[in-house]
């Protein structure tokens, strides 16, 4: 009897990447997750939320934008495209991971891992534009957006590393103490889109009062946010400064202080924003500050481990009871 053979695998027999390929396309997912972010922004920012009136299409007869949806559809549509292009890179990540000889399940799962995330976010940026900019649903997904970004970047850093068991390079309690400032960090980004959702960009133009706000004062919750800024600035220092006491490894020194440069300058971004009734080039640096923030706060505890190599499991013959995805 022939094998049982998929597209994947017969692509597999066809192509076999290098493991830089693998890296590239690993990066370029985590690329692309940064740049969704910065675009979606520009979405809100330029007041097109609503530029397509419903989804999936554009306009209820409509796939694409109107010409009297004028620059708002065009904005709007465009952001929902970039999607499919973030789709096909996401997509050259898991051929390349599954191609790869020796396949990595570990690098192809967390690509996959990337795709439904793509998947979900779509759907949720759907159902933000069907509640009207609802605050919240447009808060869930600039959170989905750094799931995204999480994955992404767990994918590129371990393209670069072993297969085997990860060996702590300092103390669990310190290994540990990096995780609360990944969490303090999250918890920063997430008040951030609170003080959004309460904030000067609805997302349609500011005579639209249809919109609804987060009904919590504005000063407040950018007060809120600044003292998680607060913490977060004061939990990188300390570990500066525990790092150099129990000889960490650099890269985990290097990150840490890149941790603290970003912070520091989305501090300064913050106040010019807040101070300056929040105008739209400073909240769209200040989106791709908090996602370069969140995306150096998680590099800092995959320093503090390494993986060697392993023995990585080979992909068997194609049989009928051996093929799989």
């Amino acid at each position: 009897m022939d094998p049982v053979l998929n597209p994947f695998s017969l692509l597999a027999e066809r192509w076999q990447p290098s493991a830089a390929m693998v890296r590239r396309a690993a990066f370029a997912a985590l690329v692309m997750s940064v740049v969704i972010v910065v675009t979606g922004g520009a979405v809100r920012l330029t007041a097109s939320g609503l530029g397509c009136t419903t989804w999936p299409r554009c306009t209820g007869d409509s796939l694409t934008p109107t010409p009297e949806m004028g620059f708002h559809g065009i904005v709007e549509f465009t952001n929902r495209m970039l999607t499919y292009v973030l789709s096909a890179a996401v997509g050259w990540a898991i051929l390349a991971a599954r191609c790869h000889r020796p396949w990595r399940r570990s690098l192809t799962k967390l690509g996959w891992a990337q795709f439904w995330l793509v998947m979900s976010n779509a759907v949720l940026g759907g159902i933000t534009v069907l509640t009207g900019l609802n605050p919240y649903t447009v808060a869930l997904h600039m959170i989905a957006a750094m799931a995204l970004a999480w994955v992404a970047l767990l994918m590129w850093e371990r393209s670069k590393e072993g297969d085997g068991a990860p060996r702590l390079s300092v103390a669990r309690p310190i290994h540990q103490l990096s995780y609360v400032l990944v969490t303090v960090v999250g918890l920063l980004v997430a008040a951030g889109t609170l003080v959004t959702g309460a904030g000067h960009h609805p997302g349609t133009p500011q005579d639209n009062k249809i919109v609804p706000r987060i009904p919590i004062d504005y000063d407040r919750l950018a007060q809120f946010h600044a003292d998680f800024a607060f913490i977060s600035v004061g939990l990188t220092i300390a570990m500066i400064f525990v790092f150099a006491a129990v000889k960490a490894p650099q890269a985990a020194k290097s990150r840490t202080k890149e941790l603290l440069a970003v912070l520091l300058l989305q501090g300064v971004l913050g106040f010019i924003q807040y101070f300056t009734d929040a105008p739209e080039l400073m909240v769209g640096l200040h989106m791709l500050g908090a996602t370069l923030t969140w995306i150096a706060a998680l590099r800092i505890p995959l320093a503090l481990r390494v993986r060697e190599e392993a023995v990585i499991e080979q992909l068997p013959a194609q049989t009928p009871q051996t093929a799989a995805v």
